[in-house]
């Protein structure tokens, strides 16, 4: 996808695709679904039906083991101090985060901007919001901002890493890094390496190995080894929860 930066590094105005209403369509000619989301997640957020099927608030708590809330409540307050300014969320989730996200962006004067490379995600985050929302949905690639440098004061990567395969784990963290003003925060959340005693370790990673391909490492390494260009440099700061199970990163500045 076309960035439009300059060679030299000074950042050029984007031809962003326009925005999408609350609950209107995705207006622009999608780049299509990456290979790897056909391939492994097509039954998770690619067809309709998986969509329709998937958004729903209780399943996606069944899902992080009765976590959802927390791991929302840890998330807004890893960002609540610059919800005023203008926030990115890259890439949909189902369930009320965004929505709770966008309620106090709206509360604090702010704007979020939520991308993902699959309009049906965002016509589904779309008919979640209320009319009048502070939020832009657009059809972007993780990968391939089409954002200048330094454009936002936080960015939000939330359940994203672990399902994207290693090269394209690394170009969205290197993205979102790009887009992020000096001194602005970014929020990790996602999966970590459980502690030896948890009670679920032989029962969940089976299963989470099986449904997440490119999850492995996640439950081996911290994120800091998985991307260390990325996430290994000083500043960042990492909060674990439910043993070890989710982890949330966090650097300011």
């Amino acid at each position: 996808m076309d960035r439009e930066l300059s060679d030299g590094g000074g950042a050029i105005a984007p031809r962003l695709p326009p925005a999408v209403g609350p609950g209107g369509p995705c207006r622009r000619a999608e780049p299509g679904a990456p290979d790897y989301l056909e391939r492994h997640y097509w039954w998770a957020y690619v067809r309709p039906g998986a969509v329709r099927l998937w958004e729903r608030q209780w399943l996606i708590n069944l899902v992080l083991l009765g976590n959802y809330r927390r791991l929302g409540v840890a998330v807004r307050e890893a960002l609540s101090g610059g919800l005023d300014g203008r926030n990115l969320q890259i890439a949909c989730c189902y369930g009320s985060l965004t929505v709770d996200l966008a309620r106090a962006v709206a509360a604090a004067g702010g704007s979020l901007d939520v991308i993902d490379v699959l309009p049906v995600q965002l016509d589904n985050l779309g008919a979640k919001l209320w009319a009048g929302a502070p939020v832009n949905c657009v059809c972007m690639d993780s990968g391939a901002l089409a954002y200048p440098d330094a454009s936002f004061d936080q960015v939000l990567l939330f359940f994203l890493l672990h399902e994207q395969p290693p090269d394209m784990r690394q170009q969205t963290m290197r993205e979102a890094l790009r887009v992020l003003k000096p001194g602005g925060t970014i929020v990790v959340a996602d999966y970590g390496p459980p502690a030896r005693w948890h009670p679920l370790r032989a029962l969940i990673l089976p299963l989470l190995r099986f449904l997440e391909p490119f999850a492995r490492d996640f439950w081996r390494f911290e994120l800091a080894q998985i991307l260390p260009s990325q996430c290994g440099g000083p500043g960042w700061r990492k909060r674990r929860l439910f043993g070890g199970l989710y982890q949330l990163l966090v650097r300011q500045g």
